[in-house]
């Protein structure tokens, strides 16, 4: 099969950063699903690993987020069968989507939206686990929309995860949805995402967010650069509020500073359930059908937003390079070999 490989860490404007290559095709196992992989999107998980993890030379196949069609299911596979549309954000320990051919267990599988095509669909499931996770697993927070059910600030709106998660707020529950963007693009698609107001988190934020919200947010989604930010988002937290946080962060936090609001922080990892193989693993499955559903009722949309033609290594440099930039809105895609 064809597929785009790294053998060693590299800056992206090296042409032997990413390299096209041919590997043998993989087979499925136990729960597995053969998957044709139709089309993908690039996250900032694709760019971090290419940089921070050297394989030793080997091959190392990246890519978190597929849209594509079984070709062939493991002996113990139920939940689909040859032919069927699927998308999904694979797991880290296993080779990624980068490729014709992919091996990924069922149970972090979901159905294709029906009203969407493979690239539309490609970009919605890391994104879209992290943000559901976050909300609905780390927070709490119920689907429904009750009478003072609070205000939620979102830094980063206009990212992948911040997109999802302001459909996600702005649709199933009554929160009043603050998003971070610092230009006026950015600006603008969090408002085309649904958020009720939208602050620069170029500026300092507690302020922004009081003239809002006076007596602060009772959420906040700390999606990135939470290290500069932190003091920031304690000041603009309601008491007995909570933080959840997706990002890498370079130097410890300051919890303490949570303490005299009984404030709480959460961590949000997509992949730990299929790397730990937990018992709750079929979540992502059921979630991702879900989601499905949401986008074929027309109460979602995927955050497709830059298609950079077909799955090759010159194409995926250029997708990495727009994600390190920082100045990327949405989700880039890429589809077929």
């Amino acid at each position: 099969m064809k597929a785009v490989i790294y053998r060693q860490p590299l800056p992206i404007d090296q042409a032997d950063s990413l390299i096209d290559a041919t590997l043998p095709d993989p087979q499925p196992a136990g729960r597995d699903l053969l998957v044709k992989v139709e089309a993908i999107a690039v996250n900032p998980v694709d760019t971090k690993i290419r940089r921070g993890v050297d394989p030793q030379g080997a091959d190392k196949v990246l890519g978190w987020d597929a849209a594509g069609t079984v070709v062939a299911v493991g002996p113990e596979a139920s939940l689909f069968k040859p032919g069927d549309a699927v998308y999904y954000a694979g797991a880290i320990d296993r080779a990624g989507s980068n490729a014709e051919l992919q091996v990924v267990d069922e149970r972090i599988v979901g159905r294709k939206p029906a009203s969407l095509g493979f690239a539309e669909a490609a970009a919605l499931p890391l994104t879209s686990i992290t943000a559901w996770e976050l909300l609905f697993d780390r927070l709490g927070l119920r689907v429904g929309k009750p009478a003072g059910a609070g205000s939620l600030l979102i830094v980063g709106g206009a990212g992948g995860v911040g997109s999802i998660a302001t459909q996600l707020a702005r649709r199933l529950t009554g929160l009043e949805v603050i998003a971070s963007a610092s230009t006026p693009e950015s600006q603008a698609w969090c408002r085309q995402m649904g958020a009720h107001h939208v602050v620069n988190h170029r500026e300092p934020l507690a302020a922004q967010v009081k003239a809002i919200v006076p007596g602060g947010v009772n959420y906040v989604l700390a999606l990135t650069q939470t290290e500069q930010h932190f003091a920031e988002l304690v000041e603009a937290l309601a008491p007995q509020g909570a933080i959840a946080c997706i990002d890498d962060l370079k130097q410890p936090l300051d919890l303490l500073a949570l303490k005299r609001k009984s404030a709480s922080f959460h961590w949000e990892f997509m992949f730990t359930r299929s790397l730990f193989g937990t018992d709750d693993m079929i979540a992502q499955h059921h979630l991702l059908n879900e989601v499905a559903e949401l986008i074929d009722a027309g109460l979602l949309r995927s955050t497709a937003n830059g298609d950079l033609g077909r799955i090759n290594a010159a194409n995926l440099r250029a997708a990495h390079a727009r994600i390190e930039s920082g100045r990327s809105v949405g989700k880039l895609v890429l589809s077929g070999f």
